[in-house]
């Protein structure tokens, strides 16, 4: 059986990669509780300007970063002290208001079922969290149909950095050369794995990627039965 390594967030499910459109009243109640007095909006302007400092860092080499370390870099950009426990508690707030931006593509637990009787599937995403995508795919009903799930956070790089495939293929114990990935950006989905050796297809469906061989882009991962 050959390997699918499929992208999760944007592949399996829509998301709002925005770290303040969803709404995060919840976590600024914390912060107050934890000392911080902030105005909502201020709030979101200071949240975003660390989250973009932490991005800048991780887009110089790929070295992935947590909700945890993310927590405590806000909380030292404010000027706010706290224990490890209320960072581990910001943390799991702020993902769980995060998370409502995420909704199932329809039609791909079947697609994960049909695919999962001739093909070994992998999940390999960039991720602050460990259990969000578990998570998600519980929740999907598709979690028993995927051999592995690896995550950024855990292998401590991001896609396109060449360990996060090395990851996956270690778990596997497979090849490049046995290994098609899937998944709807560019560099960490296409450009990333071809470069280890791996065959791979990319969601394409506004056809904004002209310069990838048709051959290889998908309108929808609801294509890949077929295209496979």
């Amino acid at each position: 059986m050959t390997v699918l390594l499929l992208d999760f967030f944007g592949t399996l499910v829509d998301y709002d990669p925005s770290r303040t459109a969803q709404g995060y009243h919840q976590t600024h109640s914390l912060l107050h509780e934890l000392g911080a007095e902030l105005a909502y909006e201020d709030f979101l302007e200071r949240w975003s300007l660390t989250g973009s400092r932490f991005d800048a860092t991780s887009d110089e080499d790929d070295r992935e970063f947590s909700m945890l370390d993310l927590s405590h870099g806000f909380l030292t950009d404010i000027g706010l002290a706290a224990a490890d426990a209320d960072v581990a508690r910001l943390a799991r707030t702020y993902v769980t208001e995060w998370n409502q931006g995420v909704r199932p593509i329809g039609g791909v637990p079947g697609l994960v079922e049909a695919l999962a009787r001739e093909h070994r599937l992998g999940v390999v995403t960039n991720t602050h969290d460990p259990d969000l995508v578990p998570g998600h795919l519980e929740a999907m009903g598709v979690a028993d149909h995927f051999a592995v799930v690896v995550t950024s956070v855990e292998v401590g790089w991001r896609k396109p950095h060449p360990a996060i495939y090395a990851a996956a293929m270690r778990a596997l114990a497979v090849t490049p050369d046995q290994c098609t990935f899937v998944g709807d950006t560019r560099g960490p989905d296409y450009d990333g794995p071809r470069a280890v050796g791996m065959r791979a297809l990319l969601i394409d469906p506004h056809d904004g990627h002209a310069d990838v061989d048709r051959a290889h882009r998908l309108g929808s991962v609801l294509e890949l039965s077929d295209r496979l």
